[in-house]
């Protein structure tokens, strides 16, 4: 079944102490286009999470939100730069002295100061990798969920408006069988009218009728519009994303909707194709949410 462009997805995952927050949000877009905001320390994953996203998501302007948070003690070990700590209580204690104030100097006070007290996180990114990945995959697939609901909505109109199509489709056709028995009517009354006479020589009503036919005949167009309206069906029900062979099917059909438009010499054929010409519009319009 078709799939809306437009959705949200997210998901909240925690491991060992280590938060990962994913959401992501999609629109309408002619291709595929994926923007990734996230940490500074997991920007080397950055083309491996798109490529995780594509495999799943066709079509769309894909914004993604990614938050972390290692609060975990594995591999984190703490140093005192003990060199770099005597440096700082040997000036401090000449500073007491020149200034004649007490160097009751405090240990806690000392690792307050820059490049005493570090924090090596030694972490395994292949760990944080394949957690990040499960979070980004359970919030695509929260957001395809979406995506699908919304396309269910969108097929349910489109099967309506292609239905009303078909139905102005059998009328036209239904319509057009009898323009040819008219013309020869009007014809034969439009020529007894301009000769004066009864006397008609059926050859040349012939031929006139033959070039007539062949001028505003629409089985053709008919035909192919029908074909069409059963490929729209058909790709409906696809499981692959559609969107971009609709559009094509919808031109193909406007453009027979023309032709029929143009060879019609009747009011309600051609009230019928401004009926078509509307709907199908509408549904050009539609099929630009869908995947």
């Amino acid at each position: 079944m078709i799939k809306s462009m437009t959705g949200f997805g997210k998901n909240n995952l925690v491991i060992n102490d280590r938060n990962y927050q994913v959401e992501i949000r999609s629109v309408n877009h002619r291709y595929l286009d994926i923007n990734i905001k996230m940490p500074r320390q997991l920007t080397y994953l950055e083309e491996i999470i798109k490529k995780a996203i594509s495999t799943k998501i066709k079509r769309g302007k894909i914004d993604v939100s990614i938050s972390f948070e290692n609060n975990s003690t594995e591999g984190r070990n703490v140093k005192i730069n003990t060199e770099i700590a005597k440096m700082y209580i040997e000036q401090l204690r000449k500073l007491a002295e020149v200034e004649n104030i007490l160097s009751d100097i405090q240990v806690t006070e000392i690792t307050k100061l820059p490049d005493v007290l570090n924090i090596n996180i030694d972490q395994d990114d292949d760990t944080i990798k394949q957690e990040l990945l499960e979070s980004v995959s359970i919030a695509t697939d929260n957001l395809i969920e979406m995506k699908q609901a919304e396309g269910n909505k969108i097929a349910e109109d489109l099967i309506r408006r292609i239905n009303y199509i078909e139905e102005k489709i059998l009328k036209i056709s239904e319509l057009s069988t009898g323009l040819i028995e008219e013309y020869v009517v009007k014809l034969e009354e439009r020529i007894k009218e301009i000769l004066k006479t009864d006397i008609i020589d059926k050859s040349r009503i012939a031929q006139e009728v033959v070039i007539y036919a062949d001028k505003t005949s629409i089985e053709e167009e008919i035909t192919r519009l029908k074909s069409h309206i059963i490929q729209f069906r058909n790709l409906l029900k696809e499981e692959e994303p559609v969107g971009k062979k609709i559009d094509f099917l919808i031109q193909e059909m406007n453009r027979e909707t023309n032709t029929i438009g143009s060879k019609a010499n009747n009011l309600d054929i051609v009230n019928g194709v401004i009926d078509i010409k509307t709907e199908l519009e509408n549904i050009r319009e539609q099929i630009q949410n869908i995947e």
